[in-house]
């Protein structure tokens, strides 16, 4: 009988249920808040939606704005470190 149970898969399995998780996040943001996806037959019928408020706050969502008063760095420290010159 065959084992089924098997460890080596298991980093396998935990790297695609990561990346799933993820694009399954992005499809439903991008359903669910985006401001261009017309679900409702109503907004469907306007050819041009007049919503730049709506856009602005979509494409300026909080995690943006917590980045944008930040150093565009991602080891500011150890950069630092090494760009410091000894006189």
């Amino acid at each position: 009988m065959a084992r089924w149970v098997r460890p080596e898969v298991y980093p396998l399995m935990a790297a695609m249920t990561f990346v799933t998780s993820l694009c399954v996040f992005q499809l439903a943001r991008n359903v669910l808040m985006n401001p261009d996806v017309r679900i409702k037959k109503t907004h469907r019928a306007s050819a041009v939606l007049d919503n730049a408020e709506e856009g602005y706050g979509y494409s300026q969502h909080a995690f943006r704005k917590y980045l944008s008063d930040r150093k565009p760095q991602v080891f500011s420290t150890l950069n630092n470190f090494f760009s410091k010159e000894d006189n």
